[in-house]
């Protein structure tokens, strides 16, 4: 039974990125339509810090919905490094790739992060903090409808159940959501999981470049990320196709470690000697529409419960921010959570307000992976084409950057540049020296070699299959964004 004590206007189930700035968000909405404090109930298993080995890079474009949000104070004294752009390095070449107009990410520990977003929600007028453990969603027998959560709260050694009510209740749980399937109903889909991290902290590690992160292009495994969070710490992520290795340590020595810039090999074996590799599966979820027949009313969806896409660029909590930003704003005009219709049509605006940013970023996420991280000869000539674009610099660096760094949502300069990296690598295939295996003196030996006229018929027969391959990356993400 409902009572004052546990009775709330909002409850967010979720205490990390997307729960605390949905929090703050909704407590500082202010309108004509609702003049009146809303009480917000935050439900966090536990609000220790959180250690993870991701949602450590936040892009420019998630620094910007951070002060829109009035969060920016989050990133300070949090030992928080600047991050003015990436390196690219492959074969021993890199690329430098600068953030366009002189604008800056931010890197830093997970938890530190997210420690000084909870300090500030719960600070917030109306939030208040539950720590427990949500079992359950709340419907009425036969009822399509959500009115709130049964959660577990641990008191001295006993667990005690207890109900909260409320008549809007976002579900922000993360990427191992409870809740997804039971708030999505028919229309829910199984998160796809083709590659996981595998991280560990570098310790006083010198990047190629200063305040950059760095992608390192490994032969035979995914692509390996490294950007300063800390004055002495270096986050590496590695990217290991699934199934994982049985010996994870052994592989990274063996596949990995010698294709890495030289400044951080030691760093790395060191590591690997020092602490455990931990793992994080890296997974595609497309966000389909709420608010309709095929989702249960009262429950919302945010944050990774809902969408994800490849953590390679980094671009998760620059979507999750954007995502608050819109949803917030939207918020305002609605007097009566209570009132579905009302809020379906707001969840209709917010999905179609947030897929400009969101899809571009989604979009590129899994076309860079599928890029970067080349499974077969087709992958190969574009992994090899994209970084030749990039070498071209002017717009080749510029344009694709602002959509990494979610400064532009342009979706046609997204489209424009993916398949003008497809048209260069083509012609970088017909045209440019290439390793050939000679043999001279019995010695077999690399050279490089452009192709001669008499290997065109095949190179041609090639080029339809790279451009086939490239039409497959960047189709399907691109439908799935679109719906």
């Amino acid at each position: 039974m409902a009572t004052s004590r546990n009775s709330y206007d909002v409850l967010i189930v979720g205490g990390g990125v997307a729960g605390c700035a949905l929090a703050y968000g909704l407590a500082t909405i202010t309108s004509k339509a609702r003049p009146k404090q809303l009480r917000i109930g935050l439900i966090e298993r536990s609000f220790a810090e959180p250690d993870r080995i991701v949602g450590e890079l936040l892009q420019p474009g998630g620094c910007n919905a951070l002060r829109k949000l009035g969060l920016s104070d989050c990133l300070e004294g949090i030992d928080a490094v600047a991050v003015r752009g990436y390196c690219v390095v492959n074969d021993g070449k890199q690329v430098h790739i600068p953030y366009p107009n002189g604008q800056e990410g931010r890197a830093f520990h997970h938890g530190k992060f997210i420690m000084a977003l909870r300090k500030k929600a719960l600070a917030a007028p109306g939030v208040e903090g539950i720590e427990a453990t949500v079992t359950s969603l709340l419907t009425a027998d036969g009822e399509h409808r959500v009115y709130g959560v049964c959660a577990t709260r641990k008191n001295s050694g006993t667990e005690t159940k207890e109900n909260f009510y409320a008549p809007l209740t976002f579900v922000a749980d993360g990427c191992f959501s409870n809740f997804r399937a039971e708030v999505l109903s028919e229309a829910f889909e199984k998160p796809v999981t083709r590659s996981y991290f595998v991280g560990a902290i570098l310790k006083d590690v010198k990047l190629p470049i200063d305040k950059h992160g760095t992608v390192a292009l490994v032969r035979g495994s995914g692509p390996v990320l490294l950007y300063q969070i800390g004055e002495h710490d270096t986050r590496i992520l590695i990217d290991v196709k699934a199934p994982l290795p049985s010996d994870l340590k052994q592989f990274v020595l063996d596949r990995v470690l010698p294709e890495l810039p030289e400044s951080v090999q030691p760093a790395l074996v060191d590591a690997l000697n020092r602490e455990r590799l931990r793992r994080m599966p890296n997974s595609f979820l497309p966000p389909i529409e709420q608010g309709g027949e095929q989702s249960k009313e009262g429950a919302i969806l945010v944050g990774d419960s809902w969408n994800m896409r490849h953590p390679l660029t980094g671009g998760g909590m620059t979507v999750a921010f954007n995502d608050i930003v819109i949803l917030t704003d939207l918020l305002r005009t609605v007097p009566n959570f209570e009132d579905w219709a009302c809020v379906s049509q707001i969840l209709h605006a917010w999905h179609w307000s947030r897929k400009p940013l969101g899809s571009t970023i989604n979009i590129l996420s899994i076309a860079l992976y599928d890029l970067f991280g080349a499974e077969d000869e087709c992958l190969e000539v574009l992994r090899v084409g994209c970084f030749k674009y990039f070498q071209l610099g002017g717009s080749c660096i510029r344009e694709p950057v602002s959509l990494l760094a979610g400064i532009s949502n342009r979706r046609f300069l997204l489209f424009w540049h993916f398949f003008a990296v497809a048209f260069y690598a083509l012609w970088v295939m017909f045209t440019h020296p290439r390793p050939v295996a000679v043999r001279k003196g019995g010695i077999e030996k690399q050279v490089m070699r452009r192709p001669g006229i008499e290997e065109y018929p095949w190179l041609l027969v090639k080029a339809v299959r790279v451009f086939w391959t490239a039409c497959i990356v960047f189709g399907p993400p691109l439908w799935s964004e679109l719906q």
